[in-house]
C-alpha cells in the first residue's frame, strides 16, 4: 500500500495530509502550533496510527518553518513554492497566477511566462496573523470577524502594511463610532490591498486565480473582497476546497519521488530529535535576588494615593475619564484627591457602554451621600464622550499626565508616558510642558506589543511578565518592530531559550525602543533629575526595572501608574471650581440611548466619511470631518492658509486651446513647484496643457496595480493613478521629465532633487504597460541654468516637434518669468498673511514639507485643521529667503531641504511663530530632515512638533499633537 504524507509546518500552523497511490485524500488536518513544532506535527501524526501503522511510507516536510524540523529529525524537505507548483500542476493545470495567504507569510506565484515568485519579506502586515491581531483588537474571533464583515456599508482606509499601524487607524474609527461590520470588511480590504500593492508590486493578478492557505479557505469576507477588487468572474475564482491543507498535499506528492521509511521510525524522528541549542546575545538578569525585588517594590510602593471606601464616603467627588487607543480608565476622587473609585479595562471598541455602565454603577453606590462637582475627559475618545455624557470640560492628554505627574512630584521635570500603543514624552520647564516627543507611527515600545507575544506564547500578559523577573539569561532582542520581533524570538527559541528569558528580553527592548527610538537620548541627564513614568506598560515591574537599569536612574512609578490620564482629568475638574457638574444625572442615564451611522459628507471636495453619533434627547456628536462644514459652522474661511491659496492657484491654471494639440502633465510630485514654469513653457509654444484629475483615494486604487514598491512614499504612488487619470481622458502626449535637479536658491551645499523626485518617470514608464501606446516624453531637463535648459530645450523640441528655435527661447524666457513671479507672489501673500496675523494677535504657523504637501489627499486636510484652532498657515517657501546661507550638520543638497533649515532658522527670530514638520511616510531622506530640524528649532528655544503622513486619512493623533503643542504655546506665555 503506497502511503505518501506531507508534512507543511507554516510560521502559525501545521498542515498533514496522507494520499494514497491513486492521489486520494485520506487524512488532513489544521493546526495551530504555538511555536511548538515537532511536538505538534508528531501529535497530529499520532492521529493517523490506525491507517499507517506498520507500513512502510514516503515523507517530505515542506513550510517556512519546516526546514528547521526537517534538518533536526533528519527529514527530506520541500522548498514551499516547488510544493504549490507540483500541486497546482497536479491538480489544476491551467491555473495562472496563486495567491496563498498563511500565518505570517504571503505569497503570489505567476505561472504566465514562466514560474515567479513573490513572497513577503519580514513584515507580516496583510497574512493570518495580521487578522488574528485586528480581530483582538475588535474584541470577536476570526470566524465572529468574518461574519461581521457580510453585514458592512462602506470601507474605510486602513494601512495593512503593520499591525500596529492598522490599530491606530481602527482605534481612532471605534473611538468616534464607526460600526464593526464596516471595519471588519475594511480589514479585509486591507489585506486585499497589501497583497495587491505590496507583493504583486506591478504585475497584474488576472486569469484564473486560484487562492489557498488557512485565512482565504476560512474567511468568505476576505474572498469577497479579493474578487471584487480583482475583478473576477466565478470560472476565474478558484478557491479549492482543501485550500487550507493544499501546500502538504502537493509536499505528499513531492515525497513519492523519496525512499520510504517506516511509520513508527518517522514518529520516533519527530518525537526524539535533539536541537542543538546555541544560547548566544544574552543580557544580565533583571534582579539578582528575590530581596532586590522587594526593596524595589518597596520603593515604588510609596508612591501611592489614598484610596476610600465610596459605599462610606460622604462629601464632594469629580470625576475624570481616559478614553485611550484602546483602554478606557474611569476614577473618581475626593477634593483632596483620595481615591473612591477607579476602573481600568479594555474599552471592546465601544468605549460609550463602558462609560455608561461605569456612571451607572457610581451613581448606584453613592446615592445621595456623593455629590459629583466636576467632571473632564482626556484621550483619543474625548470628544465622543464628552458629548455623549455633557462632561464639564475635555483637555489635551499631555495636560491630564502633567496635572497628575505633579500631583505625585510637583517639581517633575521629565515625564514618559507607555500606553497600549502610544508613547508620550514631555519635558517640562517651569512647570509647564516644554517639548513633547509621540511615537511615530510604530508601536514597538508599547503596551500592546508586550501583549500581542505574550498571547502568541499563550499566556495572560500579567503571567508573562512575572516570568521574567528573574531570568538568569535575558534574551537581546535589540529594538525593532513587532514582525521583525517575531523572528528573533523563534530565532531564540530555537536556541533553546526558555519562555521567561523571551519575556525579559522584551520588556528591555520595550525600553530601548523608548529611550533610543522615541525619546533618542545621549544619556540619562539629559531626561532631568525628577523623573516620572506612568501608563498601564509600567505596572510590568520588569519594563520598570529594564527603564531603571537602562538609565541607571530612580524614577517614581505611581501605583496608579495606568490611571494617570483619568487622575489628571478628575484634578482639572475639581480645578474648575463649578457648584455643580453638568454631567448626566442618574435619571438622565436611565433615558440614555446610543447610535451610530456612517455618511459621507460631500459638501466639499474633501468628501470626509462621517460619523454621526446620536445620543437621547436629540444630542448628537459628528466626526471624521476634517473641516467645520458639516457641523454647521461653515469653513475657517477667514483664516488665511497659504495651502489653499497655493493649491487654488495651481488648480487654476487652465490649458487654453493651440495649434499644436493637447499635452498632458500629472499633477504630482515636483509639478507643484514646476507647474507655471511648464504651464507658460508649453501654452507660449502651442499646446493646450491638460493636468491629471485632482488627486484622491480613487485616483490612487486605479493606478495601484502598477505600483512596484509599496514602501515608497504616497506622493509617488499616487503618480500612477495621475497617468491613468491623464489617459482616461484620452490624452496621446504625456510630458513628464527627469529632473536631477532643482532651481538653485544658494541656500545649501547643492540644489537636487531626491531620487524619487528625480527619476520616477523612469520607473513610470517600466512599470505602466498603457504608456506604450502612448507618447510619454521623460527627457532629463535641469532648470537651474536657463541658458543649458534653453539651449537643450530647442534641440529637443525641435526633434520630437519640429518647433522653431526662435518660438522655444521664447517660451522658455516666458517660462522663467512666470516662474519667478509665482515665487514673489507666494512670498508676497505670506507677509500679508504674517501682517494679518498680527494685526488681529494670531499665533503663526509655519507648516514646513515640500511642494507637494499642498494636495489635500496628501495632507488629509492637517492644514484646515489647524486653521480651526484659530492659527494662521503658511509654508516653508513664504520665508525661506529672510534667511543667508548657512552650513548644516548634515550635507545640506537637496532644494527642498535648505528650504526647510532656512525656515526654522527664521522662525527663531519670530516670537509668534512655530514650525510644524510634515513628513511623507516612507521618505527616507526625511530621516535626516526631522532631526536636524528639531536640532535647530530646540536649540533656539522653540518647540519641535512632527506630523507623519501616508495614505490613510484618520487625524485622530494628529489633532492630539496639535492640541499638545497649543498647551504648550499658552504654557510658555503664562510663564513670562
Amino acid at each position: 500500500m503506497d502511503m505518501r504524507v506531507g508534512i507543511d509546518i507554516g510560521s502559525t500552523t501545521v498542515k498533514i495530509a496522507v494520499l494514497d497511490a491513486q492521489d486520494n485524500i485520506l487524512f488532513k488536518a489544521y493546526e495551530r502550533h504555538y511555536s511548538k513544532v515537532r511536538e505538534k506535527a508528531a501529535q497530529m501524526l499520532h492521529r493517523v496510527e490506525d491507517l499507517l501503522q506498520g507500513h512502510q511510507i514516503h515523507v517530505a516536510v515542506t513550510g517556512s518553518a519546516g526546514l528547521g524540523v526537517a534538518k533536526t529529525c533528519n527529514l527530506e524537505f520541500v522548498q514551499e513554492v516547488f510544493a504549490t507548483a507540483g500541486a497546482i500542476d497536479h491538480f489544476l493545470s491551467d491555473t495562472d497566477v496563486v495567491v496563498e495567504l498563511g500565518g505570517e507569510d504571503a505569497k503570489i506565484i505567476f505561472f504566465q511566462g514562466g514560474l515567479e515568485e513573490r513572497m513577503n519579506g519580514s513584515c507580516a502586515g496583510g497574512t493570518g496573523a495580521f487578522i488574528d491581531q485586528m480581530a483582538t483588537l475588535l474584541a470577536v474571533t476570526p470566524d465572529e470577524l468574518d461574519e461581521l464583515s457580510e453585514g458592512y456599508e462602506k470601507i474605510y482606509s486602513i494601512a495593512s502594511r503593520c499591525g500596529v499601524f492598522a490599530k491606530t487607524d481602527i482605534q481612532p474609527l471605534l473611538n468616534q463610532g464607526a460600526r464593526k461590520e464596516d471595519i471588519a470588511a475594511s480589514i479585509f480590504q486591507a489585506v486585499v490591498n497589501q497583497t495587491v500593492a505590496g507583493l504583486a508590486q506591478g504585475r497584474r493578478i488576472e486569469g484564473k486565480v486560484v487562492f489557498l492557505g488557512g485565512p482565504l479557505f476560512f474567511l468568505k469576507g476576505l474572498r469577497k473582497r479579493f474578487v471584487e477588487t480583482l475583478k473576477l468572474s466565478p470560472e476565474n475564482a478558484v478557491f479549492p476546497e482543501n485550500a487550507d491543507c493544499f501546500v502538504s498535499i502537493g509536499a505528499a506528492l513531492y515525497s513519492g519521488k523519496l525512499k520510504t521509511l517506516s511509520y513508527e521510525e518517522v514518529l520516533s524522528l519527530l518525537e526524539n530529535a535533539t536541537e542543538q541549542v546555541s544560547f548566544k546575545n544574552t543580557l544580565d538578569p533583571l534582579f539578582a535576588s528575590e530581596e532586590e525585588y522587594e526593596e524595589f517594590k518597596r520603593r515604588h510602593n510609596s508612591s501611592t494615593v489614598p484610596q476610600l471606601d465610596l459605599a462610606a464616603y460622604r462629601g464632594d467627588a469629580y470625576l475624570g475619564v481616559d478614553a485611550g487607543s484602546t483602554t478606557t480608565k474611569l476614577v473618581l476622587i475626593t477634593p483632596d484627591g483620595g481615591l473612591l473609585y477607579s476602573y481600568y479595562a479594555s474599552n471592546q471598541g465601544n468605549p460609550v457602554a463602558i462609560v455608561e455602565q461605569e456612571l451607572k454603577k457610581i451613581y448606584d453606590t453613592c446615592g445621595d451621600r456623593v455629590t459629583v462637582k466636576g467632571s473632564a475627559v482626556t484621550g483619543y475618545g474625548e470628544d465622543l464622550i464628552k458629548n455623549a455624557f455633557n462632561c464639564d470640560a475635555g483637555l489635551v492628554e499631555t495636560v491630564a499626565h502633567l496635572k497628575a505627574a505633579q500631583h505625585f512630584n510637583p517639581d517633575v521635570d521629565f515625564i514618559l508616558d507607555i500606553g497600549g500603543q502610544d508613547m508620550k514624552c514631555f519635558k517640562i520647564r517651569n512647570g509647564a510642558v516644554d517639548s513633547i516627543m509621540l511615537n511615530e507611527a510604530c508601536s514597538s515600545g508599547c503596551g500592546s506589543f508586550i501583549e500581542t507575544f505574550a498571547k502568541a506564547l499563550g499566556y495572560s500578559i500579567a503571567d508573562f511578565a512575572k516570568l521574567g523577573l528573574f531570568a538568569k539569561h535575558p534574551v537581546d532582542l535589540g529594538s525593532r518592530c513587532t514582525v521583525f520581533m517575531n523572528s528573533s524570538v523563534k530565532q531564540a527559541q530555537k536556541e533553546g531559550a526558555g519562555v521567561d528569558d523571551i519575556s525579559a528580553g522584551l520588556s528591555i527592548s520595550v525600553v530601548k525602543n523608548a529611550i533610543y527610538k522615541v525619546i533618542r537620548v545621549a544619556s540619562a541627564s539629559d531626561l532631568g533629575r525628577h523623573v516620572v513614568v506612568q501608563g498601564g506598560t509600567f505596572l510590568n515591574d520588569a519594563v520598570l526595572r529594564s527603564f531603571e537599569k537602562e538609565l541607571g536612574v530612580e524614577v517614581i512609578r505611581p501605583t496608579i501608574a495606568g490611571l494617570m490620564g483619568a487622575f489628571g482629568a478628575a484634578l482639572f475638574a475639581r480645578d474648575l471650581g463649578k457648584e455643580k457638574s453638568d454631567l448626566l444625572s442618574p435619571s438622565d442615564l436611565q433615558q440614555f440611548s446610543y447610535t451610530s451611522k456612517s455618511v459621507n459628507c460631500g459638501l466639499c471636495g474633501n468628501n470626509c466619511h462621517l460619523t454621526i453619533n446620536q445620543f437621547g434627547g436629540g444630542r448628537k456628536f459628528i466626526s471624521g470631518n476634517r473641516c467645520e462644514r458639516p457641523l454647521g459652522k461653515g469653513k475657517a474661511k477667514d483664516i488665511p492658509n497659504i495651502y489653499q491659496y497655493k493649491y487654488k492657484r495651481l488648480q487654476g491654471l487652465k490649458g487654453v486651446p493651440g495649434k499644436r494639440g493637447k499635452i498632458g502633465l500629472p499633477m504630482g510630485l515636483n509639478m507643484y513647484e514646476n507647474l507655471p514654469f511648464w504651464h507658460e513653457f508649453f501654452t507660449r509654444l502651442g499646446f493646450e496643457v491638460v493636468l491629471s484629475p485632482e488627486s484622491s483615494r480613487e485616483l490612487y486604487v486605479k493606478g495601484q496595480y502598477t505600483i512596484p514598491s509599496d514602501t515608497v512614499c504616497y506622493p509617488a504612488k499616487l503618480m500612477h493613478g495621475h497617468i491613468e487619470g491623464l489617459l482616461d481622458k484620452g490624452v496621446t502626449t504625456i510630458f513628464y521629465p527627469c529632473m536631477p535637479y532643482n532651481f538653485n536658491e544658494h541656500k545649501g551645499d547643492n540644489n537636487y532633487n531626491c531620487p524619487v523626485v528625480a527619476y520616477y518617470p523612469e520607473l513610470l514608464d517600466a512599470n505602466i504597460e498603457k504608456l506604450k501606446h502612448v507618447r510619454f516624453l521623460m527627457p532629463y531637463f535641469g532648470l537651474h541654468r536657463p541658458k543649458d535648459f534653453t539651449k537643450r530645450a530647442v534641440e529637443y523640441f525641435k526633434e520630437q516637434f519640429d518647433i522653431p528655435a526662435k518660438e522655444v527661447k521664447e517660451a522658455a524666457k516666458a517660462a522663467y518669468d512666470a516662474y519667478h513671479q509665482w515665487l514673489e507672489d507666494i512670498r508676497q501673500k505670506g507677509q500679508e498673511y504674517i501682517d494679518y496675523a498680527r494685526a488681529h494677535n494670531m499665533p503663526i504657523i509655519v507648516l514646513a514639507g515640500r511642494p507637494y504637501h499642498i494636495d489635500p489627499e496628501i495632507n488629509h486636510g492637517i492644514d484646515q485643521m489647524i486653521s480651526s484652532f484659530g492659527l494662521v498657515v503658511i509654508s516653508e517657501d513664504c520665508v525661506a529667503h529672510h534667511m543667508p546661507y548657512q552650513a548644516q550638520h548634515v550635507l545640506n543638497q537637496w532644494t527642498y531641504h535648505s528650504r526647510l533649515y532656512s525656515a526654522a532658522r527664521y522662525v527663531l527670530t519670530q516670537p509668534d511663530m512655530q514650525l510644524i514638520q510634515l513628513v511623507s511616510f516612507g521618505c527616507g531622506i526625511d530621516a535626516i530632515t526631522t532631526d536636524e530640524v528639531r536640532d535647530i528649532l530646540e536649540k533656539g528655544g522653540k518647540l519641535y512638533t512632527q506630523l507623519k503622513i501616508d495614505e490613510i486619512n484618520n487625524l485622530g493623533a494628529v489633532k492630539i499633537r496639535i492640541r499638545s503643542l497649543l498647551a504648550a504655546m499658552q504654557a510658555r506665555k503664562e510663564a513670562k
